[in-house]
């Protein structure tokens, strides 16, 4: 019996001795993993309103874990207009969301709605160390459904920007969804 809780412990030490902590870049790595939709109930001042929230997932891999920003941090103008100085980055928030709207020729039209220049993930790695971290992130577009609003096809590009100001390895493109847009 001693043998045996012995050897257990033997390799139980020598296991977690080959943990191997992964050799991530600093620079955000993200890849596509879906989209999804679903209508909601909101309300807006009050007044019940369908709302379709399309919900976009990426994959995301970071070598020192510095993503996302604190309610804190998001309430701070001083922390937010930093991003805005970043080259090639020119918005207050941690990830772009731009929209691609189909049009009638069926070429594709790109913005930065007004209401995604300001967009903020939550800080993914909490304990304050550094260190490599991985996993999924979900970003969420929010179309309202009103009396005129007509099925229209959009696809979205996300990029993600590190508390360094490391900008993503590259642009994730979603497949196509059919959302209400107000026209």
């Amino acid at each position: 019996m001693k043998l045996k809780v012995s050897l257990f412990i033997l390799l139980a030490a020598a296991s977690t001795g080959c943990v191997d902590i992964p050799d991530f870049s600093d620079t955000p790595t993200i890849y596509y993993n879906g989209i999804s939709q679903e209508t909601r109930m909101d309300s807006v001042l009050g007044v019940p309103q369908e709302t379709e929230v399309v919900t976009i997932t990426i994959d995301f891999e970071d070598g020192d874990g510095d993503l996302g920003a604190s309610n804190a941090n998001v309430q701070d103008s001083t922390f937010t207009r930093k991003y805005r100085n970043v080259p090639g980055w020119n918005l207050e928030g941690n990830y772009e969301l731009v929209t691609m709207t189909q049009n009638k020729d069926s070429t594709w039209s790109e913005a930065v709605l007004p209401g995604d220049r300001f967009k903020f993930f939550p800080l993914l790695k909490t304990d304050g160390k550094s260190g490599p971290i991985k996993g999924k992130l979900d970003l969420n577009a929010r179309f309202r459904r009103l009396g005129t609003a007509v099925p229209t096809k959009m696809k979205f590009k996300i990029r993600i920007i590190d508390r360094a100001f490391h900008i993503s390895n590259q642009t994730v493109e979603t497949d196509v969804v059919s959302v209400p847009l107000w026209k």
